[in-house]
């Protein structure tokens, strides 16, 4: 995991989800960019989504940020619709 520092200002590099196409990658950090409705949201390839949000049916409003908890990078997302911006 990156530090603080390093991953609020993007050191490592961002990548956009715009499509409904899996993304595997490690990632500290992802920033909606439109109300985005995920199907996943993984963590060393299992889907953790209903630990970061409530109501997994619904669209996660533009301009949350989702987090790891436990010093761990998430592994994966996959969108139903909208888009977000992977923090690396």
């Amino acid at each position: 995991m990156e530090g603080y520092l390093e991953t609020i200002s993007a050191a490592q590099g961002t990548f956009i989800v715009n499509n409904t196409t899996e993304k595997t990658t490690n990632f500290d950090m992802l920033v909606v960019l439109e109300d985005t409705v995920f199907t996943s949201l993984k963590v060393a390839g299992n889907d953790v989504k209903s630990t970061y949000i409530a109501d997994t049916a619904a669209a996660v409003k533009a301009g949350a940020i989702l987090r790891p908890t436990g010093g761990v990078k998430f592994s994966g997302v996959q969108l139903t619709s909208g888009s977000v911006a992977l923090v690396l």
